[in-house]
């Protein structure tokens, strides 16, 4: 698990969750009706907004916020390096048997392998990246249409919460507990917002900008291959995806 993404979720919530222990019972804030309403509600109001595989899709690929690791620009570096090497003493059927784990590149060089030029190449791994962003902005959407609904929901909550508080003014004693009900949407809608479904979103534009990143130095990589450029030259190119204090100590 990524271990910024789970340190902040724990103390996050656990701190949240410290503070109502503090205040008095946890039960005065749970109310099902509130969660009906907030969480519930904010699902199928988002799901309004885009087609059944857009918004299950999501649900997948939230897990790049948590599970997902990304490869590091200096391991592909190596590993292209490492190839270019072995293309240029053997030609491209001497990288047929490599053992290549990033699935993209592994897709390229395969290509190679099978003879295609380089203009074929370039517009396939092309379309695959152009693809693999646009699921990744769709999914992000998803989760920011959820982060907008949530409070909007709280807030209707509220106001319906008010309503029967109002309906109900010849009992004095019922007000209270009733505002605290209204305003428990509010809460809910609040917490599922900014502790949740806006890092989300947050993380998985990290995640996918991190992977953008890493399949353009790919595709760089696998058309110098192919353009049977120098190793070194192409270790040098593809140096310049790393940060300036980084490119002394990357892949040699």
């Amino acid at each position: 698990m990524d271990l910024a993404t789970l340190i902040g979720v724990v103390v996050g919530f656990g701190v949240v969750i410290w503070a109502m222990i503090l205040g008095g019972s946890l039960t005065m804030f749970v109310d099902v009706p509130s969660i009906l309403i907030t969480v519930v509600g904010a699902i199928f109001i988002a799901m309004m907004k885009f087609n059944l595989g857009q918004f299950f899709g999501a649900l997948k690929v939230v897990m790049k916020a948590f599970m997902f690791k990304t490869e590091k620009p200096e391991d592909l570096i190596i590993k292209a390096v490492e190839l270019a090497d072995a293309a240029r003493k053997g030609g491209f059927l001497a990288l047929e048997a490599a053992e290549i784990p990033n699935t993209f590149m592994k897709k390229g060089i395969d290509m190679l392998v099978d003879g295609h030029d380089a203009e074929v190449v370039r517009s396939v791994l092309e379309k695959d990246i152009d693809l693999t962003e646009a699921r990744h902005t769709s999914a992000i959407k998803v989760f920011r249409a959820l982060a907008d609904l949530g409070p909007a929901m709280g807030m209707i909550g509220t106001l319906v919460g008010l309503v029967a508080m109002l309906s109900n003014m010849d009992d004095p004693k019922s007000i209270g507990p009733a505002m605290a009900v209204a305003l428990l949407t509010t809460l809910y809608g609040a917490i599922m917002a900014n502790m949740f479904l806006i890092p989300v979103a947050d993380k998985l534009e990290l995640r996918s900008g991190e992977e953008a990143l890493n399949r353009a130095l790919i595709l760089d990589a696998i058309l110098g291959i192919q353009d049977g450029q120098n190793p070194r030259v192409i270790e040098a190119m593809l140096k310049n995806y790393l940060a300036e204090s980084k490119r002394q100590t990357g892949a040699e």
